[in-house]
C-alpha cells in the first residue's frame, strides 16, 4: 500500500505528463519529423514527455510501438546502415542518442513522394535530447560522432529478416554527405548494390 509521501509524488507526476508535451518540427522530406522534449525544470531536474499515442496520431505519425532497439557503438566514425524493410513489413523508426552522439539520416524512398531519393540528417545527441522520426518507406542510417555513442530505436513494425534491405551509404542516387571520416562499417552496409539497379 502506498504511504502518503509516494501517493503526492504520484499525483505530482501525473500533473507534470499532462502539462509536458512533445514539440514536432517537419523536415523537408514530408512525414519525418524532429522531435524534441518540452522539459519542464525546478530544483530537481526536468521532467518531460518522451513518448504519446495521442501526440504522434495528432501529428499524422503512425503510432504504432511494437519493438525497441538499442545500438552500442565503441568507436566514432562507425557508420549503421542506411537500412528498411519492405513491403509488407514496412517500419516506422523514432530514433534517440542516449549517449554521445549521432548524424542521424533519413532517405525518402518513396517513389510517389515529392522528395523521391533526397535526405534529411540531424544531429542527435544525448545533451540535445533530439529525435528523428523516420517514416514507413523511407530508409535509416547514422555516423557516430563520438566514442560509446548508444542509441534507441523504437519500431512500428517487428524485424523481418526476409524483408530486410539497405542501400549504399554513398550510392550517387541520394548523395549523402557524411560529416566525418567512415571508419568501421560492416560488409553488407559497404558493399550495397546500386540504387538504380536496384530499381
Amino acid at each position: 500500500m502506498l504511504d502518503l509521501a509516494a501517493s503526492n509524488e504520484l499525483e505530482q507526476c501525473g500533473a507534470e505528463s499532462t502539462r509536458s508535451k512533445m514539440i514536432f518540427h517537419e523536415t523537408k522530406l514530408a512525414g519525418v519529423f524532429e522531435v524534441r522534449l518540452d522539459p519542464r525544470s525546478d530544483e530537481r531536474g526536468f521532467f518531460a514527455r518522451s513518448w504519446c499515442e495521442q501526440e504522434f496520431a495528432s501529428h499524422g505519425l503512425n503510432p504504432k510501438l511494437v519493438q525497441c532497439n538499442v545500438s552500442f557503438n565503441v568507436r566514432k566514425g562507425t557508420l549503421r546502415g542506411i537500412h528498411y524493410q519492405d513491403q509488407p513489413h514496412q517500419e516506422a523508426k523514432l530514433v534517440r542518442c542516449t549517449q554521445g552522439a549521432i548524424y542521424d539520416v533519413a532517405v525518402d524512398l518513396r517513389p510517389q513522394s515529392a522528395t523521391f531519393k533526397q535526405w534529411f540528417a540531424a544531429v542527435l545527441s544525448a545533451e540535445n535530447r533530439h529525435m528523428l522520426y523516420i517514416p514507413d518507406g523511407c530508409a535509416h542510417g547514422f555516423l557516430t560522432l563520438t566514442d560509446n555513442a548508444e542509441v534507441f530505436y523504437q519500431m512500428s513494425e517487428f524485424y523481418h529478416p526476409d524483408s530486410a534491405r539497405g542501400v549504399r551509404f554513398d550510392d550517387p542516387a541520394f548523395q549523402v554527405v557524411w560529416p566525418e571520416r567512415i571508419e568501421v562499417i560492416s560488409e553488407r552496409d559497404r558493399t550495397y548494390p546500386n540504387f538504380v539497379a536496384a530499381e
